[in-house]
């Protein structure tokens, strides 16, 4: 199960993964997030991406993994690598530099798949009634600034 630990300049004691989330709106402007199967909790499709990719790939392929969706990348919306908090899986730890894109859905059908049990499109007031990755909200509220300008954190 993947814990998150934050704590001063802790990721010096990490890996290095790199890794990317879509963000994709319906017609309302609500955001679709998925419950993982490892801890339950809710976050952007996404994951860590894959020697011989691009970024866009990797979102492209793990959203259509997670979700069933196939996607197209419209924009970067920020770059994020927190060095202050750390990802704690069963054999490592990992700083994760991911990208978040928002996207838009091209085909497939929407669903489940063996890293999700639930999915849903959900408002601001919505997330707040769900145990959502703390990370995903910073990324979920740069993305609803619509802002040109890619945020870098």
């Amino acid at each position: 199960m993947a814990k998150l630990i934050y704590g001063d300049r802790i990721a010096k004691q990490a890996h290095i993964r790199v890794g990317c989330s879509a963000i994709i709106f319906d017609a309302n402007q609500k955001v679709l997030l998925t419950q993982r199967t490892d801890n339950g909790r809710w976050c952007l499709p996404g994951g860590g991406m894959d020697p011989g990719e691009s970024v866009e790939e990797c979102c492209i392929r793990e959203t259509l993994e997670e979700t069933g969706l196939h996607v197209e990348v419209i924009r970067l919306i920020g770059v994020y690598s927190d060095p202050n908090m750390l990802i704690e899986y069963p054999d490592n730890r990992v700083q994760i530099v991911a990208m978040s894109f928002e996207a838009k859905v091209i085909g497939g059908a929407l669903g489940l798949s063996d890293e999700t049990t639930d999915y849903g499109y959900y408002s601001l007031d919505e997330m707040s009634a769900i145990d959502l990755m703390e990370h995903h909200r910073n990324r979920i509220g740069d993305a609803l600034v619509k802002q040109a300008e890619t945020f870098i954190y």
